[in-house]
């Protein structure tokens, strides 16, 4: 078995205050899929089930503690490797309309597989980071989030032309980022957005991390910084 066991993971969510309702099935077989596909494909590090649980699937959900998402939002994951985290949300929040964006197709196809197995209805998008806000996807969202993707600096030129004017950029940051925070300022202006607020929290485990959410107050248009 590739998850702890149902009693162990609900747990783990009620003790951050989340209800997994009946999703634990999902959750496993999102744990059997990735551990299948990881054999063959490096898609995580991660791998023994309890860290899987807590550093892939609790982690993910944490921002719903944080962050109010609106009922019904037009989601994007960017650069969303293995689904997180967009995917966990998706299993918690069936109501969203979700995006998956990634650079490489061999990642797309394998999100594609686990979007229909696990019953969510998500476009799959095989496209550079850089290049989706020029395009049809611009402007196109309620909320953009990006894990584990670049510094703070380039994720918004990346995320925030995808974004709607009030829509927020949720950048889930390791420990201590107030570094990328300062260095991102200039960026963040430039594409419209405001940071509002960073929330730091830890994981069971005591595994430190930042939540920063930036609003899209303004329209503007710009070039993302080159890699």
């Amino acid at each position: 078995m590739n998850l702890v066991s149902e009693s162990e993971f609900r747990a783990l969510f009620e003790s951050a205050g989340l209800d997994i309702g009946q999703s634990y099935e999902k959750f496993a077989l999102y744990a059997d899929m990735l551990a299948e596909k990881n054999a063959v494909m490096n898609l995580t590090a991660i791998r023994e089930p309890a860290e899987v649980a807590e550093k892939h699937f609790l982690d993910s959900c944490l921002s719903l503690k944080m962050f109010e998402l609106p009922f019904g939002a037009e989601f994007c994951d960017v650069g969303t490797g293995a689904g997180f985290p967009g995917v966990p949300i998706a299993v918690m929040r069936p109501d969203i309309k979700l995006t998956l964006i990634d650079s490489l197709n061999k990642r797309v196809v394998f999100l594609k597989d686990l979007c229909a197995a696990l019953g969510i209805s998500a476009e799959c998008v095989h496209i550079r980071a850089e290049d989706a806000g020029r395009g049809s996807f611009a402007e196109k969202f309620d909320v953009v989030s990006a894990r584990a993707v670049s510094r703070l600096s380039k994720l918004c030129g990346y995320c925030l032309p995808l974004l709607k004017v009030g829509g927020a950029f949720l950048a889930l940051k390791g420990s201590d980022c107030a570094e990328e925070i300062s260095e991102a300022e200039s960026e963040i202006s430039k594409f419209g957005g405001t940071l509002e607020k960073t929330v730091s929290y830890a994981l069971p485990s005591g595994d430190r991390r930042t939540l920063v959410i930036i609003r899209k107050t303004e329209r503007r248009t710009g070039k993302p910084a080159k890699k």
